[in-house]
């Protein structure tokens, strides 16, 4: 069996490990590592390295033996964690050093953002870039003075080798300490400084559109208008750009905004970067022309881009977006679903020692499933050819779209299509018998959020209400399984335990999801449990100020209490935050929390102005907070006028547009919002109020005179 297919298999063997029976070192077989729920700490259970887990036993143990600490950061899908792994922490020579000079501590990035956002910070300041897997060297108090990402086994270009750094620190923490300890205080003194800075004063700030056209500059300047997307190589979706991209062109009115985010969004899906098979996203292409990716996938990249796919197909109602939607949500609900209901965080690039094996095809392959004459097609189609698109093989991706190809062959388009779905159905049912990548199946409370906002979403704009069961499947598993009884969040559940204090991320995009799912199925107990969880959260993390701490103020501090403003791969967390606390003040007419959300922009103005294209989601609170923020309310009288209403107002695109049902039934919403108050069907018909700020014109019983409201 190959290392990797090893690899493949060894979570779920060591997860099975009797661990009751195991001294608390993992004795001779094992480390500390076994004792562990995450997925790439079990990765490692089995290395030589005596690893511990991050936690005040093995700082203690570094303070007892006087050595310093390294502290090695990835994650279960990342393909050079992996590489590392094999080359350097199962290779025994370089275990021997690392455990005779080092305490040595094994962190999963997804469960520990905060420690790996404080080193990967620290990391950046010293070499100017960063990426995992993340080595760095502490003092036992913490202090970082040596940083690395990848270090081969052998010495290479201008890279030493590990155990030439490994020997070089632990000689100089012997012999030449306060050098290290020194150069560990100035990083410290630059990581206090930063978080110093991070966010500003909202005396004398005033929001107005200035910081959303600077940015629509921005993203206009770096616009790739040949291939799509931003800037050359490599590129990320960052689908949370695109959707405000959208955003802009319906405030502003300005074209090329909505045309950057569907000719970025068409590449996407046109492209190697996108799975033609299966389905869904990988993590980025490593090229300009979106043709080979990192064949990573990650759920919060499935989640933002169904999020930026459903937004541009109300914005265009062109039905290429409303298939990327329904393609997505089938690949996140058939692979990335746990039969509870929670989603799993990813799955790896690797399968078979090789990074992207399951997904590459050669045309005598695909012939071989789908036959000479339709495998022909299919290979033209989707640029599968005797050369291969990637390393001898093909990446399965479309040139053109199926029309022109339809043109090409001259047939018509709708038996092309026929075609290559039966082919590509064909070839999927022959790529399931291959060995599959390593499935990540911890339960991360916020990227769930993100899935939770983004199949709610699907279910409001394509009207599915499979999508609303999932959504609200994994809602309940958080609630259920992921909240303590004190009402705490947390952030990581996997085989029937949940641990880690939730971070903002986790309370700001679960509430998002939760808002999402009030708005498609008119649920009032999920706006009920958004207003009690947000409010738990302004508690937990906030600073007095209007910003939010990114770690709660009932967690370990590392090193510092940061505070993230710009977005990275997924949103800030302080941004959704306050995007969430001002559209639950235009539900609840709470003019207080819609003025802490408007805090929270204007601190962090300063700072966004200085990265406008990396912080679309503050961007996005500032569209919404400018208005016009409208919320309809329908007193139903029958369900074909309430879907009726609903219906006209979900085939548009507005962004900052909510909906409040009324139920006279339902005490508790009538408790949660006045603007439910006298709201009555008028002439016995659905009757719907346009409401803004704290004034609802007069009532209509027609989608086309709420229409008519809304564009005024």
């Amino acid at each position: 069996m190959s290392q990797a297919v090893e690899g493949n298999n060894r979570v779920g063997r060591l997860s099975a490990v009797d661990i009751s029976q195991l001294p608390v070192d993992g004795g001779a077989q094992y480390n500390r590592l076994i004792f562990e729920k995450s997925p790439y700490l079990l990765q490692h259970a089995e290395n030589p390295v005596d690893w511990h887990p991050w936690g005040e036993e093995a700082f203690a143990l570094a303070r007892r033996e006087d050595k310093p600490v390294l502290v090695s950061i990835g994650y279960s899908t990342c393909h050079w964690c992996h590489v590392m792994e094999h080359e350097s922490f199962e290779n025994e020579e370089v275990a021997a050093v690392i455990n005779r000079l080092f305490v040595p501590i094994k962190v999963d990035r997804e469960e520990r953002p905060d420690v790996d956002n404080t080193y990967m910070t620290a990391c950046q300041i010293l070499t100017g870039g960063g990426g995992w897997p993340l080595n760095v060297f502490l003092s036992p108090d913490k202090q970082p003075f040596y940083v690395a990402t990848y270090m081969p086994l052998e010495a290479r270009e201008q890279m030493a080798s590990i155990t030439d750094i490994l020997e070089r620190i632990g000689n100089t923490w012997q012999t030449n300490r306060q050098q290290l300890l020194d150069s560990g205080q100035r990083l410290t003194d630059s990581l206090l400084k930063m978080e110093s800075d991070a966010t500003g004063s909202a005396e004398g700030q005033q929001l107005n559109e200035g910081p959303l056209k600077e940015t629509y500059a921005k993203f206009l300047e770096t616009f790739d208008k040949e291939r799509g997307g931003f800037g050359e190589a490599p590129k990320f979706p960052v689908a949370h750009n695109l959707s405000l991209l959208l955003r802009l062109g319906s405030r502003l009115g300005l074209e090329n905004a909505e045309t950057m985010a569907l000719r970025t969004l068409q590449s996407i899906r046109l492209s190697g970067t996108y799975d033609h098979i299966g389905f869904g996203v990988h993590r980025y292409a490593v090229d300009a022309h979106w043709r080979v990716p990192h064949f990573e996938k990650m759920l919060y990249d499935q989640a933002l881009l169904s999020l930026a796919a459903a937004d541009a197909f109300q914005a265009s109602r062109d039905p290429f977006f409303s298939t990327m939607v329904d393609e997505i949500s089938e690949y996140v609900l058939r692979d990335l679903t746990d039969p509870q209901g929670g989603f799993y965080s990813g799955e790896d690039a690797d399968s078979e020692g090789v990074e992207g094996t399951f997904y590459l095809w050669t045309p005598q392959q695909v012939q071989e499933v789908l036959g000479l004459e339709h495998g022909t097609i299919f290979c033209h189609c989707y640029e599968v050819s005797e050369g291969g698109n990637f390393e001898g093989s093909n990446i399965v991706r479309l040139e053109m779209d199926v029309t022109k190809w339809a043109a090409w062959f001259g047939i018509e388009p709708e038996r092309l299509s026929e075609v290559l779905a039966l082919g590509r159905q064909m070839l999927f049912t022959a790529r399931e018998t291959r060995i599959r990548p390593h499935r990540d199946d911890k339960v991360l409370t916020a990227w769930n959020g993100l899935m939770i906002a983004a199949l709610a979403r699907a279910a409001t704009v394509l009207d599915k209400e499979e999508y609303l069961q999932a959504a609200s499947a994994s809602a309940e598993f958080i609630l259920n399984n992921m909240r303590r009884k004190d009402g705490r969040l947390l952030r990581r559940y996997r085989q029937g335990e949940a641990a880690v204090p939730g971070f903002l991320a986790d309370y700001a995009f679960f509430c998002w999801g939760l808002i999402e799912l009030y708005q498609a199925g008119f649920n009032s107990r999920y706006l009920d449990l958004a207003l009690e969880l947000s409010a738990d959260m302004e508690r937990l993390f906030g600073d007095g100020t209007g910003n939010l701490f990114d770690s709660a103020e009932d967690a370990e501090t590392v090193l510092t209490r940061s505070k993230t403003i710009l977005d990275g791969a997924v949103p800030s967390g302080n941004s959704v935050a306050a995007w969430n606390l001002l559209r639950l003040a235009s539900l609840t007419g709470d003019q207080a929390m819609a003025e802490r959300g408007e805090g929270a922009i204007k601190t962090s103005l300063a700072q966004a102005a200085r990265y406008p294209t990396g912080t679309s989601l503050l961007s996005t609170a500032l569209d919404y907070a400018l208005g016009p923020q409208d919320v309809v309310v329908l007193a139903s009288a029958d369900d074909g006028g309430n879907k009726e209403m609903l219906a006209a107002l979900r085939e548009r695109f507005l962004p900052r547009t909510l909906v409040l049902l009324a139920d006279p039934d339902d005490a508790r919403l009538n408790e949660l919002t006045p603007l439910l108050q006298g709201k009555e069907t008028r002439d016995g018909q659905t009757t719907a109020y346009l409401c803004r700020g704290k004034t609802c014109q007069a009532p209509v019983t027609s989608a086309e005179e709420l229409i008519s409201l809304l564009e005024t």
